[in-house]
């Protein structure tokens, strides 16, 4: 077994969200299948080198094509990482290098989702955590968008009364405006051009390095670290199943 494989916890906790298939051919075993798919994600390898025990590559990519196109990751994603009400979410963003075979697409494809920031060309992965730095929700831009670009999308169903932790990239009057609507409260540092004092507590901000703990774990994900897929849909989704892993993981150890 390696120790990219699933353990018979997360096997669990997966299971019941996969499609049922009663009729027709048996399908080919979908926790071994699931296992080439987490390899390819923790390796970075290219699909070809997924190894024989997990049964031909083919089976494992076409497995996670289709489950990528009929929702599967998504519905996975929202049942493991499901809203949890502890009274604070972290937003931030961060910048992934595309490697150069992803970035062969042509320019006017509608799902590049690239752009060039310091270091050339990149994407950006927003997310929003609970108060332990667990994913709630994480959407991708072209790397050169401001943070403030996926906010709205991001906090669109944000708990009533929840404080939100953000760096000084986040201090816009309308995301505080939207909050305060919402009876939350932004802990957010004032930009330095700012005229009014606003409420800041340094000591909650300092809890938001958890966030920072979050995209630093998920970059232990080769296929997140750095971007080889050439569609921006194919890298949201192995990103949302690096966050399904984290959170599994994070749960069992916990459990």
């Amino acid at each position: 077994m390696s120790r990219y494989d699933l353990t018979d916890f997360e096997w669990r906790a997966i299971e019941p969200i996969l499609p049922n298939k009663p009729r027709g051919v048996p399908r080919v075993d979908d926790r071994r299948v699931l296992n080439g798919i987490f390899w390819v994600l923790r390796s970075g390898a290219p699909w070809r080198d997924v190894p024989e025990r997990y049964g031909p590559y083919t089976t494992c990519y076409n497995r996670f094509r289709r489950w990528m196109k009929a929702g599967i990751w998504d519905k996975l994603m929202d049942a493991v990482t499901s809203q949890r009400n502890d009274g604070i979410r972290m937003i931030d963003g961060t910048s992934i290098g595309v490697h150069h075979l992803a970035a062969n697409l042509r320019a006017d494809h509608q799902d590049r989702c690239l752009g060039r920031s310091r270091g050339g060309l990149t994407t950006k992965i927003h997310a929003v955590t609970d108060g332990k730095g667990l994913p709630i929700k994480i959407v991708i831009t072209a790397g050169q968008a401001h943070d403030l670009t996926a906010a709205s999308e991001l906090l669109s169903d944000l708990p009533r009364g929840a404080m939100l932790l953000a760096d000084k990239a986040y201090d816009a009057d309308w995301l505080r405006a939207k909050l305060r609507t919402n009876g939350s409260w932004a802990n957010i540092p004032p930009k330095s051009n700012r005229k009014r004092p606003l409420v800041f507590s340094p000591w909650l901000y300092k809890k938001r390095n958890l966030i920072e703990r979050f995209f630093s774990k998920l970059r232990c994900y080769r296929r997140i670290a750095t971007r080889y897929d050439k569609l921006g849909i194919t890298f949201l989704a192995m990103a949302k199943l690096a966050c399904v892993r984290l959170t599994l993981r994070h749960n069992e150890s916990t459990a």
